[in-house]
């Protein structure tokens, strides 16, 4: 693998190389998340719950998306500080956090587990791997040498399947997983050649502000990573939405201001293979209906074999996509200073009212 050369001081964390290595950092993960003690048996389990924030919460998505189809009980993922109050002991709860230090996750799965949860921890330590330890409840450890947690995409979502896996929920999970790392080392080596199509779509999209739309669970999930890894790495503002329900409302929203939007916001429909066949006509007649209101409308279409494959295959074209719209622009796409920010001044907040 040779990654086009870039400036080491622009790209001060490795954001690119990270996002190259996905394909390594899934297999590592798969390991790190076998044989783990303290499971709950497949006859145990209602619902499977996902509890995460920012970069961590969209491992759940993907989990809806790519596991869905074949898990036999309902997968819901919460973003807040707060868990339904259906989580109890039927409930396998997912608490998520890079850091261990996310005060939302934190919270949450503190709540799950005074409600009866069956708790699993991902992350890399710090406040939710002492609580789960205390717990008695596993924890899946994230590599060291991830930058973000946004670049640790795999390291998030692999566990999740494993674990069903190992107790019944997810049968063919290391299967599945095995012809998505195949499919990202053939797309890997595409998009890491000059000129590739990460490199072209940050071109195409050039300064104006996308908005990402896809199909279903699957191509919502691959939208909404596109739309978070543009704003952390080249920090701009990006939308998305899904298909079919953007035909029943933010279509009727580019009826206005086309003189503005033309000059301002690309379309990329991100497409994949498992799209319901009116889904694919809603596609063209949306494109049909916004092409003369919009600066382009760009397409990218996932291979690989087997959902997993074809939704991480979608997201690695957008983590080059968004990197490279960053290195263009002459932006570091790795610090995020104003999450920094925020997270200061809650702490002062909370130390202020204490």
């Amino acid at each position: 693998m040779t990654l086009p050369a870039t400036d080491a001081t622009l790209d001060s964390q490795g954001i690119l190389d990270a996002a190259a290595r996905l394909p390594e950092q899934m297999m590592d993960a798969v390991e790190r998340a076998r044989g783990l003690d303290n499971l709950p048996d497949r006859e145990e389990i209602e619902h499977v719950v996902v509890l995460g924030m920012g970069g961590s919460a969209i491992a759940g998505e993907v989990l809806q998306g790519a596991a869905g189809p074949y898990v036999p009980v309902p997968v819901l993922v919460f973003r807040g500080y707060n868990v339904p109050a259906f989580v109890d002991e039927s409930s396998l709860v997912f608490a998520i956090s890079f850091s261990g230090n996310t005060e939302e996750t934190v919270e949450a799965v503190s709540e799950a587990a005074l409600q009866g949860a069956r708790i699993v921890a991902v992350t890399r330590g710090g406040e939710l791997a002492r609580r789960a330890e205390a717990w008695d409840a596993p924890v899946v450890s994230i590599a060291d040498d991830i930058p973000q947690p946004r670049a640790g995409i795999g390291a998030l979502t692999v566990p999740l399947m494993i674990v069903l896996e190992e107790i019944g929920l997810f049968p063919g999970a290391s299967h599945w997983i095995d012809l998505a790392v195949d499919q990202l080392t053939t797309r890997r080596d595409r998009l890491a050649r000059p000129g590739g199509q990460g490199e072209e779509l940050a071109r195409r999209i050039g300064r104006t502000i996308p908005v990402v739309y896809g199909a279903g669970d699957l191509g919502g999930a691959a939208a909404h990573r596109w739309k978070t890894q543009m704003n952390e790495n080249p920090k701009i503002p990006a939308f998305w939405n899904t298909q079919p329900e953007l035909c029943h409302n933010e279509i009727c929203g580019w009826g206005q201001h086309g003189d503005l939007t033309r000059q301002a916001m690309t379309v990329v429909n991100l497409r994949h293979d498992f799209e319901h066949p009116q889904v694919m006509e809603r596609f063209r007649l949306v494109n049909e209906l916004i092409e003369e209101v919009v600066a382009d409308v760009l397409e990218v279409q996932a291979e690989g074999e087997g959902e997993l494959a074809q939704l991480l295959d979608l997201v690695m074209v957008g983590d080059f996509t968004s990197i490279h719209m960053a290195l263009q622009e002459g932006i570091d796409p790795g610090p995020v200073p104003v999450l920094d920010e925020i997270k200061t001044a809650l702490k002062g907040a909370q130390t202020d009212e204490s």
